[in-house]
């Protein structure tokens, strides 16, 4: 293409569509700058996710929230406690698929339970009930709970869901 033509090209179609021609712009050895397209941001996970996850699994799996949330003064004793057999058995089963938990203290409750005297038991894992002694010293006592410990947690990773959803409203269409 001759440097005229070229102009008279460049010269119109700058005139009326606002762009250089991409012939004219090789032919200079100019290149039109291709749009930078950022990859994707991966979702922001947040510390509660977890345990809303959880909630969304024992929801899906053993429709816990529903009951907890349910009014159940009106419903008789037998209702409410067929009820929790099943909410039971199937949050169990939920729950062991995600989280491992072990006791505390392996130990059987209403022993006695010997502890290290020297020194007060970490608060975190062992709570000392009923007449602890100033120092939070204790030679040992009657094991009234295990207490619970997560091993280890496998939950699936959190694609582009909103977690904070912990069951989506269902309608049924007639």
């Amino acid at each position: 293409m001759s440097r005229i033509s070229s102009a008279f090209s460049s010269f119109f179609s700058i005139l009326f569509s606002g762009v250089l021609p991409e012939s004219v712009a090789s032919e200079f050895g100019y290149t039109k700058a291709k749009p930078v397209v950022a990859p994707p941001e991966p979702p922001k996970v947040k510390l509660t996710d977890g345990a809303l996850q959880i909630l969304q699994t024992l929801q899906r799996d053993a429709r816990l929230i529903d009951f907890l949330m349910e009014d159940i003064a009106a419903y008789s004793d037998d209702q409410v406690g067929a009820a929790v057999r099943s909410v039971h058995a199937d949050s169990k089963v939920s729950l062991a698929r995600h989280v491992t938990l072990t006791p505390v203290i392996d130990g059987v409750e209403g022993t006695n339970q010997k502890l290290d005297g020297s020194k007060a038991p970490d608060p975190n894992r062992i709570k000392l009930i009923g007449n602890v002694p100033a120092s939070g010293k204790a030679p040992g006592g009657m094991l009234r709970h295990r207490g619970w410990q997560a091993t280890s947690v496998n939950l699936p990773a959190i694609g582009k869901q909103d977690v904070s959803i912990l069951a989506p409203a269902e309608i049924e269409i007639e």
